[in-house]
C-alpha cells in the first residue's frame, strides 16, 4: 500500500487498479480497510464495522487518491464533505477512445438508478455535474481531465460515454471493438483519481493530494 501522507486524523493512499476498497460480494479478501485495520488497529472501529474508515470510494478498477478517516471526528467531518459536496475537488485523468466533443466543457444531467443520462431539468435521478477538458490526442485515443462537482455511480464512465468519448477498458459503458484494435489491449478501465482537495477535518485548512498516473495509462499514448 502506497502512503501519500498520514497523520493522527486520516491516511491518504495511492490506490493500484485491481484493489477492491472494502470487503463486498465477491472480493471478500484484498480489501484497503483489512490491510489498513491490521497494521491501524484503532480503525477498527471507525464509521462501520465493514467499511472502516471508509467516507468514499473507488472503483475496483480505478487507481490513484483516496482518503480514510482514522477517528471518529475526522470520519463524521469527512462524510459531511463528501455527502455536500462542498469543499470536496475531485480530478481524474482517463484514456478515452475518439475525444469529446466539444473539447472542452461542462456536462450537468442526472443519471438514474440504471446509470443512464437523463435530463438534468428531470425529477428521475441524482443530479451529476462534470467538468471536462481534453489535454491531448493520439492514434484515436485521448487523454481527458474530468473534474466532477458531484460523486454518483460510475459518474465520469457515464458522462465520457454521453460525450462519445467511452474510456478505454471499460467493460460497461466502452467501446470492446475499439479496445481489441488499441496496440495493447486494456485489462481495466483506464481512469485514475490524480487528485484529491478538501478540508482537513482537524485544521479546517484545504489540503490537496495526488498521485501521478500508472504505467498502464501513460503507454496507452
Amino acid at each position: 500500500m502506497d502512503v501519500i501522507y498520514e497523520d493522527d486524523a486520516l491516511i491518504v493512499v495511492d490506490k493500484p487498479a485491481g484493489r477492491i476498497v472494502h470487503p463486498a460480494p465477491g472480493h471478500e479478501s484484498g480489501a484497503l480497510t483489512d490491510e489498513l485495520v491490521a497494521s491501524r488497529p484503532s480503525m477498527r472501529g471507525v464509521g462501520s464495522a465493514s467499511r472502516p474508515g471508509v467516507v468514499h470510494r473507488l472503483d475496483i478498477d480505478t487507481s490513484g487518491v483516496i482518503v480514510f478517516a482514522k477517528t471518529q471526528a475526522a470520519y463524521l467531518n469527512l462524510r459531511r464533505q463528501f455527502e455536500s459536496h462542498r469543499g470536496i475537488r475531485k480530478t481524474y485523468l482517463a484514456v478515452c477512445h475518439g475525444s469529446p466533443s466539444p473539447a472542452k466543457g461542462e456536462l450537468r444531467t442526472r443519471i438514474d438508478r440504471h446509470c443512464r443520462v437523463v435530463p438534468a431539468e428531470g425529477h428521475v435521478g441524482d443530479l451529476a455535474v462534470t467538468r471536462y477538458e481534453t489535454l491531448g490526442r493520439r492514434g484515436g485515443l485521448s487523454l481527458v481531465r474530468f473534474d466532477i462537482e458531484t460523486g454518483r455511480m460510475h459518474q465520469i464512465r457515464v458522462h465520457a460515454k454521453a460525450l462519445g468519448a467511452p474510456i478505454a477498458g471499460d467493460s460497461l459503458y466502452g467501446d470492446a471493438e475499439a479496445d481489441r484494435h488499441m496496440r495493447r489491449r486494456p485489462a481495466r478501465t483506464l481512469l485514475h483519481a490524480a487528485e484529491l482537495s478538501f478540508l482537513h477535518p482537524s485544521t479546517g485548512r484545504r489540503v490537496t493530494f495526488s498521485a501521478p498516473p500508472p504505467a498502464d495509462i501513460v503507454y496507452a499514448l
